[in-house]
């Protein structure tokens, strides 16, 4: 029998998870949408906030598996994954201080070089450039970080592990109620200085209290295929996804020319963004990831299904925090939307917290596939509601039902993907599983942020109803592919 972990132990090897969501609980739903809307027309808002996010992602979805795959093959003193994360924060400081320098640029996306050239403000380049360097430090410590719980923690206590995980990605909720008036207000470097402070604390609690082996014997082979592969499955996930872009957009417009009426535009249109986004998906995922994976690829179907589900799921939820900034100011009419929309997340994870924390330990007894499934099908009912709410009582509602399906399944896919992963290569598969991760704004985002402005030229407000509708029906979805994982459930050990 495996020595149970003490809690203490769960919390350390989690802890730089808690750096990396400060982060991105600021960044995607607050900071991000305040500085676009900042720095670009408010009427394509939308869709220069899908351009960010693509971009960004996908240089995350490259950096973060090849990070995992050299920490795999990591044969420092301090142990594999700690030496990524050390750097990675570093780094993460030096290039959140050039997002924080954007602010000082010219805002006129008509003046200077970058007007003359690209259409765009000299504030928004430099926004772009340091999102973009961030990703590459940010993911260099993400993609290790993702190899902790598979290599120190025993299999049957993995679900707690990944329940604790789980509360620590969701605990910066609650402190971005405080970032939201401080946004609101413009103190932009005041923000940027608070996510600086949490990549460093988590780091040094990781450096100090996370207890590695040291690999002793380099792994043999070339990194070279590999590395070409993990540049293929980025190439071919993102071609597919912007192609998928081209289409919805030409359907729009080819119905708008035809003189299609507002409900035709509405069906045709919004089914082909559905489809486009579960096909981006299928076929990027499938393509993607046997092509990172290689040889090995056919007997690994259960993995590349998991990064499926994981991915249509985390296309939804992402996507409808990502948004809901702007749903609160052009469909609510609120002015303080940033505030706003902090207060909606510490309330939403008031009911994602509980939901992780048993989730996990619910996995360790019943399985993962029943639960997965269930989380899917609760937040398809919380973004049900929310195509209904004109009151933000009623939006919080919607979005603390799908908190609770949020919750459970952040904990529970998370732990059936620490067991479908290989031991020795965990940090290289659990990096390719950032198709998922990375890949989940490149779809909801790339693909819904242009659909929204569309309907919004249309009707002002009716671009979030049907891009939300389309989450919801990718919930479905997830809930539906998760039985496609041809292995039995997980049976816990005693």
């Amino acid at each position: 029998m495996q020595p149970k972990m003490k809690w203490f132990d769960h919390l350390t090897i989690n802890s730089y998870w808690l750096g990396i969501n400060i982060a991105s609980a600021v960044m995607t739903p607050v900071l991000l949408p305040y500085l676009v809307v900042l720095f670009m027309p408010p009427e394509q808002k939308n869709t220069y906030l899908a351009t960010v996010r693509v971009i960004g992602l996908s240089v995350a979805m490259l950096v973060q598996p090849l990070a995992g795959m050299l920490s795999d093959r990591n044969t420092s003193r301090w142990g594999r994954r700690r030496p990524y994360i050390f750097g990675g924060a570093l780094f993460n400081i030096l290039f959140l201080a050039v997002i924080g320098l954007s602010s000082l640029f010219s805002r006129s996306h008509t003046d200077g070089f970058f007007g003359a050239t690209l259409g765009i403000s000299t504030a928004f380049f430099v926004l772009i450039l340091g999102y973009v360097l961030m990703q590459i430090s940010s993911n260099f410590g993400h993609g290790a970080v993702q190899g902790l719980i598979p290599d120190l923690v025993p299999e049957n206590q993995r679900g707690k592990a990944s329940g604790v995980k789980a509360v620590l990605e969701l605990l910066p909720v609650f402190l971005v109620v405080f970032i939201g008036p401080l946004v609101d207000a413009g103190k932009i470097w005041l923000v940027v200085s608070i996510i600086m402070a949490g990549f460093l604390a988590t780091m040094l609690v990781t450096l100090f209290f996370v207890h590695e082996t040291p690999l002793t014997e380099k792994p043999t082979g070339s990194l070279r295929e590999p590395a070409l592969r993990l540049v293929a499955l980025t190439v071919i996930f993102v071609l597919v996804s912007q192609l998928a872009v081209l289409l919805v957009k030409q359907a729009g417009v080819s119905l708008t020319g035809a003189g299609a009426t507002l409900g035709l535009q509405i069906a045709l249109v919004g089914l082909a963004g559905l489809l486009a986004m579960a096909g981006s998906i299928f076929v990027g995922v499938y393509f993607g990831a046997w092509v990172g994976i290689g040889k090995e690829a056919r007997q690994q179907q259960p993995f590349i299904w998991w990064v499926v589900n994981r991915l249509l799921f985390l296309a939804a939820v992402g996507s409808i925090q990502g948004f809901a900034q702007y749903f609160l100011r052009d469909v609510l009419q609120l002015e303080n939307a940033a505030t706003m929309t902090t207060v909606l997340l510490a309330v939403v994870a008031l009911f994602l917290m509980p939901s992780a924390i048993f989730g996990g330990a619910l996995a360790d007894k019943m399985g993962r596939k029943r639960l997965i499934e269930l989380s899917g099908l609760i937040a398809a009912l919380g973004t049900l509601i929310l195509l209904f709410s004109r009151s933000m009582p009623l939006v919080i509602v919607s979005g603390c039902i799908i908190g609770l399906g949020a919750g459970l399944f952040m904990a529970v896919n998370w732990a059936l993907g620490t067991d479908l992963a290989p031991k020795k290569d965990a940090g290289r598969y659990l990096g390719i599983s950032n198709l998922a991760g990375a890949g989940a704004g490149i779809v909801g985002a790339g693909i819904g942020g242009p659909m929204a402005d569309f309907f919004n030229t249309l009707q002002p407000g009716l671009g979030y109803i049907i891009i939300f509708a389309i989450y919801g029906g990718l919930f479905l979805i997830s809930a539906a592919v998760i039985h496609r994982i041809p292995v039995p459930d997980f049976h816990p050990v005693e």
